[in-house]
């Protein structure tokens, strides 16, 4: 029962984190960290959480990012650039993880999806902002639409080592920051955004996931009841993107964040 759980975990949050640019991290740790006594018999520690996640998002960004490639819809070129930034902190990240006791990252990770929640209100509810970049991107997606939009180099490479150490510490992937500020900031068309972002979690991914791997942090077991769901969940989720806007699915991610946050950042405080 626990493996079934488990798989259907990894699919929920593929699904979600495949549809919305997030990845499913956001949802993996603190299904892992809530429901390890309960679940497994015994309590998941944050750094196993993490880093198992992280593994796990390999898969899942992989099979959205081959999905929407095919789709014509991944800026591979500004892909890298925030990769440039976003693969090394997500080392760093990892490595802080390990020093982190049990209570402050539950509170830590809980304001995180506290601010997330709040990122993703603001992602529909605040227009993109017109500023003049200096860097201009013109991209041409799968369908043939031509879209206009730019950034700029330092910022974009703050950004993206901002993102890679959220990653890294939290385990996140890093697209629950990334689509919003690309949507909302450099004026990414919503689409481009969550395939270009799937595209630097699977790369800072793998970075990531090999630093929790020397520090001893995946849990295999759960890795491998995981990982057939997350293949399965960022493949439907890809192909749902391109399909459905979402909004039921939006709302209850949402209701999903704002609940395990409140838990979490309950739970971390009395353990501190």
């Amino acid at each position: 029962m626990a493996t079934i759980i488990l798989v259907l975990i990894g699919i929920v949050a593929a699904l979600f984190g495949s549809i919305v640019g997030l990845g499913g991290g956001i949802i993996i740790v603190p299904s892992l960290v809530l429901l390890g006594p309960s679940l497994l018999g015994e309590e998941v520690s944050s750094q196993t959480a993490v880093g198992t996640s992280l593994a796990v998002l390999i898969f899942t960004a992989l099979t959205s990012t081959w999905t929407y490639r095919k789709q014509g819809k991944v800026d591979f070129r500004s892909g890298w650039l925030f990769f440039a930034t976003s693969g090394p902190a997500a080392m760093i990240g990892a490595l802080v993880t390990d020093y982190i006791p049990q209570g402050p990252f539950q509170l830590a990770f809980g304001l995180f999806m506290l601010a997330m929640f709040g990122l993703m209100l603001a992602r529909e509810r605040v227009k993109p902002l017109r500023i003049d970049w200096p860097i201009k991107r013109s991209f041409t997606d799968g369908s043939g639409a031509v879209h206009e939009y730019g950034y700029n180099l330092p910022l974009a490479l703050t950004i993206g080592f901002a993102v890679g150490l959220c990653s890294g510490l939290f385990g996140i992937g890093g697209g629950s920051l990334f689509v919003p500020i690309m949507v909302i900031l450099f004026r990414f068309p919503p689409h481009v955004a969550t395939a270009s972002s799937m595209f630097v979690i699977f790369l800072s991914s793998i970075l990531g996931s090999g630093v929790h791997l020397w520090n001893g942090n995946i849990d295999w077991p759960l890795f491998w009841a995981l990982a057939p769901g997350a293949l399965i969940g960022g493949r439907i989720g890809a192909v749902i993107a391109s399909r459905l806007s979402g909004p039921q699915l939006m709302w209850l991610l949402r209701v999903t964040l704002l609940i395990m946050a409140a838990y979490l950042i309950f739970k971390g405080a009395n353990e501190m």
